[in-house]
């Protein structure tokens, strides 16, 4: 079962600009998601950037990084850019690991990578676990995503899907989305050539630019339930003291 992790890193963020460096317990944010990527099974774990001061914070702690335009409108088409100057084949499986998850446990991206072994006909690969809690539901923060009877994603977003009819309630066929995807190469070259569309500039979210074009995204269920990533102030101060105990 081989598979590369790829990492998307830049240094602008809406929510928490230059998260990427910012310091957690003496390391940058990227290199904590770069240790948990390093603990899986992968054969190679690279770093796609379009910041110098990125770069130079990976060469400091002996990181794979691949330089990319500043141009892209997301994670997934830095990954293309990077992928296709490493030059993968058409059948490589890369995992899109997103450049703030330090908490992402090494198994889940082992158990994905082997969903795409597996699962020949699925265009993409990602993760999900059950919502608990109406914060949470709530929160737009936190991507949910529906499911099919065959385990394949319906719909992202950030508002709370499915609708409860009653208000006090979470439905059990809530999900909250897990940041990890993962691609066939061949697969990942025709989603970046695929003009953005218009639901996923609205959302915000380029999963859905997959959906809008007929691609089955597989979604693999687990009842783990993994920190949320560093979206925000509150997130970083959570993750800063779970990796501290």
């Amino acid at each position: 079962m081989a598979f590369v992790v790829c990492i998307p890193a830049r240094f602008g963020s809406r929510r928490l600009p230059g998260k990427a460096l910012v310091d957690i317990n003496g390391k940058p944010l990227i290199e904590h998601v770069y240790d948990r990527a390093k603990e899986s099974a992968a054969d190679r774990v690279i770093i796609a950037t379009d910041d110098l001061k990125i770069r130079d914070a990976c060469d400091h702690f002996g990181a794979e990084v691949c330089m990319t335009s500043k141009d892209h409108a997301s994670g997934t088409d830095r990954i293309a850019e990077a992928v296709r100057e490493i030059g993968l084949a058409g059948d490589d499986i890369v995992i899109n690991l997103q450049g703030d998850e330090p908490l992402m446990p090494p198994h889940i991206i082992d158990q994905l990578a082997r969903l795409m072994n597996e699962e020949k006909n699925v265009d993409l690969g990602t993760v999900a676990t059950p919502m608990q809690t109406l914060d949470e539901y709530r929160d737009p923060n936190v991507v949910k995503v529906v499911l099919g009877q065959a385990g394949h994603a319906l719909y992202f977003s950030r508002s709370p899907i499915p609708w409860a009819k009653e208000s006090h309630t979470v439905p059990k066929n809530a999900f909250r989305h897990l940041g990890i995807y993962a691609f066939r190469v061949s697969t990942l070259k025709r989603f970046v050539e695929l003009p953005r569309a218009e639901v996923e500039i609205g959302e915000s979210l380029e999963q859905l630019r997959a959906l809008a074009n007929g691609m089955a995204i597989k979604v693999l269920v687990i009842e783990e339930r993994p920190p949320r990533g560093v979206d925000t102030e509150a997130d970083l101060q959570q993750v800063k003291s779970i990796l501290k105990n």
